[in-house]
């Protein structure tokens, strides 16, 4: 009677199925955007904002060059001032034939006037006062540099700055590439691990209903139930964390894409599909580290470093400035606006200026500047050395990786052969729950072992391929 309300059930659970609207599941479908690694390393260079803000360091150095360079060109002011005279200058003359006039001893000259003469009273004796109250000057003044060897090598300095912070762009793009790649990776071994343990819950899952099914007819024991139930709940804690994984890398990708965390994203490929192109990969592996953005960084640091050397040693040459300036001046006597009378003057001229002595200053900078360049000639030779020990050992882990996964792929073979053979032999009765719960764990740790042996040779080629720069991302740079 209970097998028969059995079948009455699955017969009502296969026409709901049958008859349900399935509109629902083909839109959650269609909303999953299938991206591919190549689609989505292109998405991140595009809209991370770590990308943006590199490209706007280049146009805000492009833009500090382009300052420099205006200090080679006429700097034209406009300007005016004004003064009040509160204590008026006082002149005095000693020239012959005037002897009280310079205010000095005239004592003896028989020309001098007597002290109670007009011009004595007049002040003469005491000097006299020029100057007027009110003093006003409007006009241009220009300037520009001739000769200036100092600003001339700055602009070579920003030159290579510019290069700098374009390379810098690059080992941004380079970083990235390298973090998408391992979160699309992680994406990958999450669903394909997840697909694996599903898999071995469904087995656990059956085995338990079957062993059910058979106490409820009598033909197995409850401890039979119960060891098959407790096998099924010791998998459903790696099922759901299994989900958790792929849920936290799904989110770290689309972080670095620079889209919305709640956007359903999955890979276009499994990790499987990896295994037939990675033996030619591996035979193709590069030693060259001359794209290596820290190895090209710091060749332009040893540049900018020459380029300031050389500004230093440019500051003991002479500069020659041209002066012009055109000005309107006007002076009167008691209130401020009253009686201007404006009178233009202009000039133009040269300055010349020639460093002599500063205390030693120029010197010693020049030879600081000398030490830093000698100390990066020592610094690349041991970033260089560290590079070529860091490329062989990702060269290693490559080719271990490579004969792993080909161990690993022959074991999921045989423990997939073992499995089939206990599966019938239980069926049969020829083999018992523990055989056939050995052979489904023996199953699932060969597939998992496969799965993360591919995930580990994925992620060090990315390392290596980050490593030596060969990541061409020449077009997503901004035009320059």
């Amino acid at each position: 009677m209970r097998f028969y309300d059995s079948r009455i059930v699955a017969s009502m659970i296969a026409f709901a199925a049958m008859t349900l609207p399935t509109d629902g599941y083909a839109v959650e479908q269609s909303d999953t955007l299938v991206l591919s690694l190549d689609r989505c390393i292109e998405i991140a260079l595009s809209d991370n904002p770590t990308i943006k803000v590199a490209d706007m360091e280049i146009t805000r150095t492009d833009y500090s060059k382009k300052e420099v360079l205006g200090q080679l060109f006429p700097t034209i002011s406009f300007g005016g001032s004004y003064s009040r005279t509160l204590a008026k200058q006082t002149m005095y003359m000693n020239m012959d034939g005037f002897g009280g006039m310079g205010g000095g001893d005239s004592e003896g000259d028989e020309d001098a006037p007597a002290e109670d003469s007009p011009m004595s009273r007049g002040g003469s004796g005491n000097g006299i006062k020029v100057g007027l109250d009110n003093s006003y000057q409007v006009g241009f003044n220009a300037s520009m540099p001739l000769i200036a060897p100092q600003l001339w090598k700055s602009l070579k300095l920003s030159d290579t700055q510019i290069l700098q912070n374009i390379e810098s762009a690059r080992a941004s793009r380079l970083s990235l590439v390298n973090q998408v790649k391992n979160a699309y990776y992680t994406l990958l071994l999450a669903m394909d691990s997840r697909d694996v343990i599903q898999e071995s819950y469904d087995m656990a899952r059956f085995t338990a209903d079957l062993y059910a099914r058979q106490f409820e007819l009598g033909a197995a024991t409850k401890y039979d139930v119960l060891r098959t139930e407790v096998a099924v709940k010791n998998i459903e804690p790696e099922l759901s964390q299994a989900e958790i994984s792929i849920k936290q890398a799904r989110l770290q990708l689309l972080v670095l894409m620079g889209m919305d965390a709640m956007i359903p994203v999955k890979p276009d490929v499994t990790l499987s599909r990896y295994e037939s192109t990675m033996y030619e990969q591996a035979l193709g592996l590069s030693r060259d580290i001359s794209g290596n953005t820290d190895l090209k960084m710091l060749d332009l640091q040893t540049r900018s470093l020459n380029d300031a050397l050389a500004v230093q040693k440019a500051s003991w040459y002479p500069t020659l400035a041209l002066t012009a300036s055109y000005n309107w001046t006007s002076m009167n006597n008691g209130t401020p606006f009253n009686n201007l009378r404006w009178n233009p003057y202009s000039m133009v001229g040269v300055t010349l200026s020639f460093p002599l002595f500063e205390g030693g200053q120029r010197y010693y900078k020049v030879k600081q500047a000398q030490v830093q360049v000698n100390e990066m000639a020592f610094q690349r030779e041991n970033l260089e050395r560290a590079l070529r020990m860091q490329v062989d050992v990702s060269i290693d882990n490559i080719n271990t990786n490579v004969k792993q996964i080909a161990s690993c792929s022959e074991s999921v073979k045989q423990a997939e052969v073992a499995h089939d053979i206990v599966k019938q032999s239980f069926e049969i009765g020829a083999a018992t729950y523990l055989q056939l719960r050995d052979g489904e764990l023996a199953l699932t740790q060969a597939r998992l072992a496969y799965y993360q042996a591919i995930y580990n040779y994925l992620v060090a080629n990315s390392e290596l391929e980050y490593l030596l720069g060969s990541h061409d991302v020449s077009a997503s740079m901004p035009a320059r």
